[in-house]
Formats: structure tokens, C-alpha cells, sequence
């Protein structure tokens, strides 16, 4: 049985497309960089203890045949890692750093069961269009920032803005399509 140890609507949508039956586990898991640990390092931390936390939420006989997929994703931009906003002016902040720049996204997908783990990196590159205060005031007060690393949606209002992306359209959304259903080629997934 497939679990996806996230509240996030945007991965349920995406691992919705890979045909796949599975249910959803809450899971509460500290988004938290240290200090020396390098944005990728991080969000592949984030991603594994996500999925390890779903697992063990799992009760005992439930854990045998489970898989569970924990994924995170962050922007970063000259080894700042952006998060997701606290308020608007966390979110008018990020969206100028952003602005007529070049960013990474870094998503990562763990596949943890009671016998193994596995998981994939994608790292995309994005390229903002100039925003102008007109557009970040619009765009914030949409409320569409808000629990979005980066304080932006590609699939929404902020894909007007993308001048570029170099890698995985999904990935930026939240959950990179093409790693994680190799890595489900790769177990047994029955539900």
C-alpha cells in the first residue's frame, strides 16, 4: 500500500496523475536548515524524515507492505534557502529577491518501507521576469504565496512571470513526476 506523507494538495494532484492508488498521512515534521547543511543536503533531510515520520505513524501490522513517499521542495538562490512565507512582507520580499533573476529549485522524493529507502533528486532553474510593486502587491494580496516555498505557484497567478525553466515542471509544483515514478518502478506497490 502507497502512502503520501503530505497535506500538500498540489502533490496529491501530481502523484494523482501517476495512476497509483494511495492514501495520505499527516505528518509533522520540523522544516528547519542547520547550520552546515547545504540547501540539497537539506531538503533530501526533509524529504527522508517526512517519510520515515509517515511510516511511523503507521501501526505495526499496517508497516509491513507500506511505502510510504515523503517530498520536499525549497527555493534557493545564491545558497539562501527561501521557505515559505510568514506574511506579506516575507512574501513582497522573496517575490523582489526573486525578481529579474535566476533561482534553483531543489525537490526532492523518499520512498521509505519497513525494509529499505530510496530517493531522487531534481534541481530546476528558474528564471523570473522584472515584477514590478504593482504586480508583488496584486500577486500577495491574491493569497496565493502562502504556503508555497519561494512565495509562488508556477501553475498559477506567478507562471506568468517565469521567463525560463530549465528541468521539471512538476518538481517546481512540489513532487518531480519522472523521479518519483522511477522510484516506484522500483517497489512493489499494491493497494
Amino acid at each position: 500500500m502507497l502512502y503520501l506523507a503530505s497535506q500538500s494538495p498540489r502533490r496529491r494532484e501530481l502523484l494523482q496523475q501517476l495512476g497509483t492508488t494511495f492514501s495520505v498521512l499527516d505528518v509533522n515534521v520540523p522544516e528547519q536548515r542547520a547550520v552546515d547543511e547545504t540547501p540539497q543536503a537539506y531538503v533530501e533531510r526533509v524529504a527522508r524524515d517526512k517519510a520515515h515520520a509517515g511510516l511511523a505513524s503507521l501501526s505495526a501490522s499496517d508497516r509491513d507492505d507500506a511505502v510510504v513517499l515523503g517530498a520536499d521542495t525549497e527555493v534557493v538562490q545564491a545558497g539562501e534557502v527561501f521557505g515559505k512565507p510568514r506574511d506579506d512582507g516575507d512574501a513582497a520580499s522573496m517575490l523582489r529577491r526573486l525578481s529579474g533573476r535566476t533561482h534553483e529549485v531543489i525537490s526532492a522524493v523518499w520512498l521509505v518501507t519497513s525494509q529499505r529507502e530510496r530517493g531522487d533528486v531534481c534541481v530546476s532553474r528558474v528564471r523570473f521576469a522584472a515584477l514590478d510593486e504593482a504586480w508583488i502587491a496584486r500577486y500577495v494580496a491574491s493569497g496565493e504565496p502562502f504556503g508555497k516555498a519561494g512565495a509562488y505557484a508556477i501553475q498559477g497567478g506567478a507562471a506568468v512571470m517565469i521567463e525560463h525553466l530549465e528541468g521539471s515542471y512538476s518538481g517546481v509544483m512540489g513532487l518531480p513526476l519522472f523521479e518519483t515514478a522511477r522510484l516506484l518502478a522500483g517497489v512493489d506497490v499494491s493497494g
